[in-house]
């Protein structure tokens, strides 16, 4: 029931947010006014134009946001073609508003929603809601954030499609007043009663341009002079959501018992039989490339760590993770590295194997690309680290960083219980190097999906805008001066001149970045120093001073070059 209000709520919000706004003309107009009736007419027109118009956007976005990446995925096809198909599909049945004929073709599929006698307004508009339905789905705004995970993964439960229901059915409340708003308008202005043609050609025109529009990206570019008054209110519902439907997976009877487990504990427990690892596209450091079964590890330890390369955490975790590798290797400790990418890049072998070189990693690690394992272990962090004992069963678990000696302590009472005859070394001795809680600036995506800390007077929001350092910029936060593209994963300058300033706290300060190009990095006292940005997405350092008081630091990024992020430590 939670998870329904807060779909219904969030379908509500979205509806009336501003990213609606490009799609209203084509709901006024196909859904609502031709449905108009007028007196007199002896073949009046479909009353029930505007339901199906919504039923149809409602059907199309509800199975989009389910099983689209999942079926994309499984064909190996590009994730924006059924974006390109529903545009494709807008123009193609404005032009059958323009041309009657070629518009009864095209409503050919859908003849038995509707009435042979029925010939005014052909179509049922059925259409044109599935053609509007696939590329409303970028509209959904965060709320949807787990069901397109969920679809992703192939991870579609009862919580998840109760989420995307509710959501449609939201969405479509606000929509579908428009629509029956529109119709009614209509009919109350006599001038449009001897008009039907010039609205079929108007909704035709308003089809095309919206067609148009989505091409070359006009609704965001309008969506980004439109402040987005719900944008606070959909975080909210996103936080809830994010509790109530977990969004590291779903509760499943392989993985329910790992909620007995604490959270960074400093005694053994149990929680049951530890997931099993799937849905693997490669394994590295393994013979010929061979897969590893849990199953076939009964009688060691085993020590599954979730990272990935370009993670700050992960990187200040795994020194820990490849010395227990090494310490306890031959004591009968198996470690596998589960790289689930939380950028597009870091779903490459090439790319993670450079990562695993650095780090000097040469246990097995398998590329959870479609972060199948993450969700069969309810995961929703990096790094995180799950210790199964002998006979399978995990016995703790530890998120994000710190706890290392525990763990290791762990590590040690689990492998002299398989084998109390085990010669264990001396401990190993790694610096804890994790940043005390609160004491540096949280990590700051720059993408236009989770962007965080911006602190900017301009709306950052995907699209490509011109910026300016503001006089006055909050501590922990980042802002941007010069022309750039905001991705949904990075920000790219697309002028020469673009720049970006920090203003931070921590002793030492990385940024991921992509492409090729130099960039320039420039303290608060004036020294300058140039890094050399190579092809393969990595974490750069810019800085590492003494620890203490908020800093100020400029990067100039040069056109070719990708910022993904910044990390603090």
């Amino acid at each position: 029931m939670d998870l329904i209000i807060i779909g219904l709520l969030g379908g509500l919000i979205t509806g009336i947010s501003p990213c609606i706004l490009p799609v209203l003309p084509v709901i006024f107009l196909t859904g609502g006014a031709q449905s108009a009736r007028f007196d007199g007419e002896t073949t009046p027109a479909r009353r029930s134009r505007p339901y199906l118009v919504i039923a149809g956007l409602v059907l199309s976005f509800s199975l989009v946001t389910l099983v689209g990446s999942l079926i994309l995925g499984l064909l190996n096809l590009p994730q924006d073609i059924i974006r390109w198909v529903g545009i494709v599909v807008l123009a193609l049945l404005g032009v059958g508003l323009l041309v009657p004929k070629f518009e009864r073709l095209l409503e050919k599929p859908f003849q038995r929603l509707q009435s042979r006698k029925e010939v005014k307004n052909q179509g049922s508009g059925f259409g044109v809601g599935l053609a509007l339905g696939a590329v409303f789905v970028p509209c959904a705004g965060p709320v949807l954030a787990a069901i397109i995970v969920a679809g992703a993964t192939g991870q579609i439960g009862i919580g998840t499609v109760a989420l995307t229901l509710s959501f449609s059915i939201g969405v479509a409340i606000p929509l579908l007043v428009f629509a029956l708003a529109g119709r009614g308008v209509v009919e109350r202005i006599r001038a449009f009663r001897t008009r039907e043609r010039g609205l079929r050609i108007a909704a035709g025109i308003a089809m095309i341009a919206l067609a148009v529009g989505l091409v070359f990206n006009v609704p965001q570019m309008l969506q980004r002079l439109v402040p987005d008054y719900t944008a606070g209110i959909q975080k909210d519902l996103a936080d809830k959501q994010a509790d109530a439907l977990d969004l590291g997976g779903l509760v499943t009877d392989e993985n329910r018992e790992l909620d007995n487990c604490t959270n960074g504990a400093e005694e053994l427990e149990s929680c049951g039989t530890a997931p099993s690892i799937r849905g693997i596209e490669e394994w590295l450091n393994t013979p010929g490339g061979e897969g590893i079964d849990l199953d076939d590890l009964r009688g060691q330890v085993v020590l599954i760590d979730f990272w990935a390369y370009s993670c700050i955490n992960c990187q200040r975790s795994l020194p820990h993770v490849v010395a227990w590798n090494k310490a306890y290797e031959d004591a009968g400790l198996q470690v596998i590295g589960i790289h689930s990418p939380e950028y597009a890049f870091e779903k490459d072998a090439a790319n993670v194997a450079a990562g695993i070189e650095e780090h000097g990693i040469d246990y097995p690690v398998a590329l959870d690309n479609n972060l199948s394992t993450w969700t069969n272990y309810r995961n929703r962090y990096w790094p995180a680290h799950y210790l199964i004992d002998a006979e399978g069963v995990v016995r703790h678990i530890s998120f994000g960083e710190g706890n290392y000696a525990a763990t290791e302590s762990m590590i040690r009472e689990l492998l002299e219980n398989a084998d109390p005859d085990v010669q264990l070394p001396v401990p190993t001795e790694i610096a804890d190097e994790t940043p005390e809680l609160g004491s540096t600036t949280p990590e700051t995506f720059l993408g236009s999906s989770k962007d965080v800390n911006y602190g900017g007077g301009d709306a950052y929001r995907a699209g490509t805008s011109t910026f300016a350092f503001p006089d006055e910029q909050p501590d922990d936060s980042f802002a941007l001066n010069g022309k750039w593209e905001i991705a949904t994963q990075y920000a790219t300058p697309t002028a020469e001149g673009a720049s970006m300033r920090l203003m931070y706290r921590a002793s030492e300060i990385r940024i991921v970045l992509a492409g090729e190009g130099d960039v320039v990095v420039t303290a608060q006292d004036g020294k300058s120093r140039t890094i050399t940005v190579d092809g393969t997405p990595k974490s750069y350092e810019l800085l590492k001073v003494d620890a203490g008081e908020m800093g100020e630091l400029t990067v100039e990024i040069p056109i070719g070059v990708q910022a993904y992020s910044f990390t603090f430590g």
